[in-house]
């Protein structure tokens, strides 16, 4: 019988995929699924709270690093001036949840409102000396521990590994040129979900 892994071994060959590349692509579905839950979790980030005695949530400090003028510049906003709407934007999170979280950045005295240099009329957000402490704090922890581990690496590797990952990253940005490639393929695939949910006895489906 069939495995799962065969089966999607089978519909990328059917489209011109070859083996090879079939089974990269399953190691590597593999390994993100893993890391999305490592993530989720943020074991990394609760460790720096605590190892730094932070008392603050992951929510907080994300935010801190919202306010933060970004230090990557594919950054689109990296020269705005950071607004509460910028933070919701930033974190992809709703603009009242983000309003609420900055508010507790302000009374904590980590961040604080200041008028615009640019519009009077605008209220931006800026980090405190204290957020500011933090979020380098925090990025040191991090990098120390991230510089212990790829210190075991040779320098080729991690030259070969950097432009990878990035160029890996970015593969959200075309998906939706390969969606309509494959429109009839994806309509059939969600066809044999509605096939499958047909056949399911319904005492399968309430129990």
């Amino acid at each position: 019988m069939p495995t799962r892994q065969d089966t999607l071994r089978g519909l990328l060959t059917r489209h011109g995929k070859d083996a090879e590349l079939a089974d990269a692509l399953i190691r590597i579905d593999n390994v993100v699924q893993n890391w999305r839950r490592q993530m989720h979790k943020r074991e990394l980030g609760h460790r720096a709270t605590r190892a730094l005695g932070l008392d603050m949530d992951m929510a907080q400090i994300d935010v801190l690093f919202a306010i933060a003028n970004p230090s990557l510049p594919s950054d689109l906003n990296a020269d705005d001036e950071t607004m509460v709407s910028t933070v919701a934007d930033r974190l992809y999170i709703d603009p009242s949840r983000a309003s609420r979280l900055v508010a507790e950045m302000v009374n904590s005295g980590y961040a604080r409102r200041a008028v615009s240099q640019r519009d009077a009329r605008r209220t931006i957000l800026e980090l405190t000396p204290a957020g500011e402490a933090v979020i380098d704090a925090v990025r040191g922890y991090k990098w120390l521990l991230l510089s212990e581990f790829f210190s075991s690496w040779s320098a080729d590797d991690v030259a070969a590994f950097v432009p990878l990952l990035e160029r890996y990253s970015s593969w959200i940005n075309s998906s939706e040129v390969a969606e309509e490639k494959f429109a009839d393929e994806i309509d059939e695939l969600a066809q044999s979900i509605e096939q499958a949910r047909t056949e399911t006895p319904s005492s399968s489906k309430s129990g």
